[in-house]
């Protein structure tokens, strides 16, 4: 039964990411959405939350350094590249220094991937 609700689940999403350019916006709101969590766990001191939170956000940034084409992409994706790697260092220094700041840095960072993203791709 839970195997089905999971299948059921999977094909959900993926029937709904009808352009890989709307499965990039899924991940720069996800993140946006995990960053938030994770600057009010800082904030709460509810560190359990905030590592899972960084780390998840995290996760996402190491997904879009992965999915870079540099032969396509050329010196955007080198610029993005050096963009998400330094995220990856603020999220870093947010979780061992444990300072919200770093965390609003990458928020504002997000944010302007998104709308980037969204005025680029027409979302």
């Amino acid at each position: 039964m839970t195997y089905n609700k999971a299948l059921n689940s999977y094909n959900q999403i993926n029937n709904s990411i009808e352009k890989p350019e709307k499965l990039i916006l899924m991940l720069y709101e996800g993140a946006l959405r995990f960053a938030f969590f994770a600057k009010k766990a800082s904030q709460e001191g509810n560190i359990e939350d905030k590592v899972k939170y960084i780390i998840k956000v995290s996760n996402i940034f190491i997904e879009l350094i992965n999915s870079l084409d540099f032969e396509k992409g050329g010196d955007i994706a080198y610029y993005l590249n050096g963009l998400y790697a330094y995220q990856l260092e603020l999220l870093a220094k947010a979780n061992l220094e444990n300072k919200p700041e770093y965390i609003d840095d990458v928020i504002r960072v997000l944010k302007g991937l998104i709308e980037a993203w969204k005025e680029e791709t027409g979302l």
